[in-house]
């Protein structure tokens, strides 16, 4: 491969970065003809540091990015550390996990591991999703100092479905609820058609900067007698990541 070659596999994977795109977007996106952006993005996937999720669907970063950042910090990449404890929830509960962190007003949607199976929900690896409309956004809320909170509350907070609870009250009730649960439910308040249950990845000194969660299709997740446990579920996969970053 040319130095010239590598320097634009690069630019696509810092135009990935953003969020997962298409062929035909990502070469507008760069300034490259089509035909160059398909030949790098083939090379690229062949060595896993790009994917995509459907044949002909969007490009997104892959998993060999992941392996090559944690052994650029070992133990201390949040995704590398999260990745065998999202493997193994989707694994037991069926459904797509990830993991994400706060970005300011938004949760930043790290890394995910998906489930197998025909019908699956879209990809939000790459994306910010609004803090109050997202279970792993509410379960970082939760552990805020209060004038951190009523800061917040004072600002508009965005819907993104009608089901979204921007009501300051509402939300201040559902964090005491998330307080005493240690995880929370979002049912289609993000994207309608999808449910969602997070939990928070405690800091050592007790601080939230991210989260795991579990979602899927609203017509079959969750099943309602399974709730609770589906919380209990992400709040050990949860505490089992915090148990290594600590140890590293």
């Amino acid at each position: 491969m040319t130095v010239q070659s590598i320097e634009r596999a690069f630019t696509l994977l810092r135009a990935l970065a953003v969020g997962p795109v298409g062929v035909t977007e990502l070469a507008q996106r760069v300034g490259l003809p089509k035909s160059t952006v398909a030949r790098l993005l083939n090379a690229l996937e062949a060595e896993r540091a790009v994917t995509q999720d459907t044949p002909g669907g969007d490009y997104r970063l892959g998993d060999g990015l992941v392996d090559i950042a944690g052994a650029a910090q070992p133990g201390r990449n949040l995704v590398a550390t999260a990745r065998p404890h999202l493997l193994e929830l989707t694994e037991r509960v069926g459904e797509t996990s990830g993991i994400s962190v706060i970005d300011g007003r938004d949760m930043y949607y790290l890394d995910h591991a998906e489930a197998a199976g025909e019908i699956q929900v879209r990809n939000w690896t790459g994306e910010h999703c609004p803090i109050h409309a997202v279970p792993s956004g509410l379960v970082v809320m939760a552990h805020w100092p209060q004038k951190k909170l009523d800061a917040f509350l004072r600002t508009d907070l965005i819907r993104t479905t009608s089901w979204t609870v921007t009501d300051p009250d509402e939300i201040r009730t559902r964090l005491d609820q998330i307080r005493n649960l240690g995880y929370a439910w979002v049912y289609e308040e993000f994207a309608e058609g999808i449910n969602s249950v997070a939990a928070p990845i405690l800091e050592t000194d007790g601080t939230v900067e991210a989260a795991v969660h579990i979602h899927g299709p609203a017509y079959r997740f969750p099943d309602p007698d399974r709730s609770h446990d589906l919380g209990i579920m992400v709040i050990d996969a949860a505490a089992g990541i915090a148990e290594h970053l600590a140890s590293d």
